[in-house]
């Protein structure tokens, strides 16, 4: 199954024509299925995560039917993390992908893991918990609590942008950003920051929702995605219009083969994806040589 990148014309009878005019003075984009200006997305989206940010780990298991744990099980065995390793969860502020990374380095080989050392090969391992929402970093904090990894010294929690990462070039073994691009106003600037921050060699990965195009499947997939999702949202997080974002940013991103040139074109090699349930999820990598 394919994405499809909906795009709209800013024509006088979707938009009054001046505030036509001021979205196209200020470099229009999509809010879900909203032109808004670039500007403000980045505060609207802020909006929806702080909302959402105390039921995000109820809603994720209700929305995919506990299928996303698998996705970003899948994730992980993709990017083969291994102990010393530095690496960047971005958007990842509840922490789901990176304890996944950590119990997987944690579960090495403890022989695997004694060569590492004795040949100084390795130094400590950090994984760099990025999100631009304090809020979710909030939420992943306290689960960090609740696994007693609160003080474990290999995890970094940083408020930051994807699109002006504070990371130093080249610094970087590992990328992952999971249901976290699409929401982002320039896509093209958070895959040159993954680029720029990944060691030569580094891996970059991405979880992404998709857009259902099979007969049958697609319409019962969007019945359930612009039904049952933003009802779900209202009865369990009383928040109706943020689930109805997130299901309509699905919509607005671009196809597994249009973000897979993406990806090539921001600097990375052997780039490919996996479709996952059929195509509503897909994984894309790229490494950086």
């Amino acid at each position: 199954m394919a994405l499809r990148l909906i795009t709209r014309s800013l024509r006088s009878k979707q938009l009054p024509m001046f505030t036509t005019a001021s979205l196209l003075h200020s470099h229009a984009t999509s809010f879900g299925f909203k032109d808004v200006r670039e500007e403000e997305k980045s505060q609207m989206v802020g909006n929806v995560f702080s909302s959402v940010a105390s039921n995000y780990d109820i809603m994720n298991d209700l929305m995919s039917a506990g299928l996303h744990r698998l996705w970003k099980d899948r994730l992980v065995s993709k990017l083969n993390p291994f102990p010393g390793m530095k690496h960047l969860d971005v958007a990842g502020g509840t922490g789901d992908v990176a304890f996944r990374i950590l119990e997987t380095i944690n579960s090495v080989d403890h022989r695997a893991l004694q060569d590492a050392l004795e040949d100084n090969l390795q130094e400590e391992t950090q994984i760099c918990v990025c999100d631009i929402n304090p809020n979710m970093l909030n939420v992943g904090k306290k689960r960090a609590q609740e696994r007693g990894l609160g003080n474990h010294r290999s995890l970094i929690w940083v408020e930051g942008d994807a699109e002006a990462l504070r990371f130093e070039d080249n610094s970087m073994d590992g990328y992952t950003i999971a249901f976290g691009i699409r929401n982002v106003t320039h896509i093209e600037k958070v895959l040159a920051e993954a680029y720029r921050v990944l060691k030569s060699g580094g891996r970059f990965l991405c979880l992404e929702l998709s857009h259902v195009e099979v007969p049958g499947f697609k319409q019962l997939y969007d019945y359930y995605s612009f039904s049952v999702i933003p009802a779900l949202g209202e009865l369990v997080a009383g928040d109706r219009e943020s689930y109805q974002y997130l299901v309509e940013s699905i919509r607005r991103f671009p196809p597994q083969e249009k973000f897979a040139s993406m990806i090539a074109d921001a600097g990375f090699q052997k780039v490919e994806y996996e479709n996952l349930v059929g195509g509503v999820v897909a994984i894309h990598s790229g490494l950086k040589f």
